[in-house]
């Protein structure tokens, strides 16, 4: 039967084929990843607008963070009560873990920890250092006008924070997300343990502080109003 014979070589060569084929379409498609295993940035090609902008405002708020490492310690020693200068002294420990938190963060997308000057926390820092130098040392004023100060930084870093933990979930950086959320909750206690401060008694007491100095000027105000009355006077009688 030479005619099934040529079948059955043509059927077996075909099969052989195709195995072939199917061979070299698997080595083909196995994925290769040129990105170290501990890094989570998952953008299509590891440069998306997106990750760039994580990237840089990680950069900005790990400036900003190892700034307030400095500033604090000076901000506790300009402020009056007790309490205000303990839960200064906490948050300048949670600082310090901030900074080394996003550090953990730039590992994770396999970057180099680099910090990006923050002109927004310098101008808050700055605006802080002038209400201390416009208020009268060892009053309830003065810790009023820190934490007001302290305050505007907590809420632009739970603004970063915030954001930061978005865009972390939208690169699908799990264990990035993570880390700012714990950061982030951090500073949320710090600004709610800050307004307990503040309306506790500070507050009260420094508006009798204001009441006090405020009568002064009104006093000093009609003093300068009677004598400029009294040079116009003099003025038109010479006249």
């Amino acid at each position: 039967m030479p005619t099934t014979k040529s079948r059955s070589t043509k059927t077996k060569s075909s099969s052989s084929t195709r195995q072939s084929r199917a061979k070299d379409t698997k080595a083909k498609a196995k994925p290769v990843s040129g990105k170290p295993s501990n890094t989570e940035m998952t953008g299509s090609n590891g440069h998306s607008q997106l990750e760039k902008l994580f990237l840089d405002s990680l950069k900005d708020i790990y400036w900003a963070e190892k700034h307030l490492t400095k500033v604090l310690p000076k901000m506790k020693k300009k402020a009056t009560s007790d309490e205000l200068k303990e839960a200064i002294e906490e948050h300048l420990t949670q600082t310090e873990e901030h900074v080394s938190r996003l550090e953990q963060v730039f590992n994770l997308c396999g970057k180099k920890p680099q910090a990006k000057k923050c002109e927004a926390m310098e101008g808050l820092t700055k605006e802080g250092d002038s209400i201390v130098e416009e208020t009268e040392d060892g009053t309830e004023t003065r810790d009023a006008g820190i934490i007001m100060a302290a305050q505007k930084v907590e809420h632009y870093e739970i603004a970063t924070y915030g954001t930061l933990v978005v865009f972390a979930k939208t690169l699908g950086m799990k264990d990035a997300a993570d880390i700012l959320i714990e950061t982030l909750k951090e500073e949320k206690d710090t600004d709610e343990r800050l307004t307990a401060i503040a309306e506790g008694n500070v507050n009260m007491t420094a508006e009798q502080e204001a009441g006090e100095e405020s009568e002064d000027e009104d006093e000093e105000e009609d003093t300068d109003s009677e004598e400029e009355n009294e040079e116009e006077k003099d003025n038109e009688k010479e006249k």
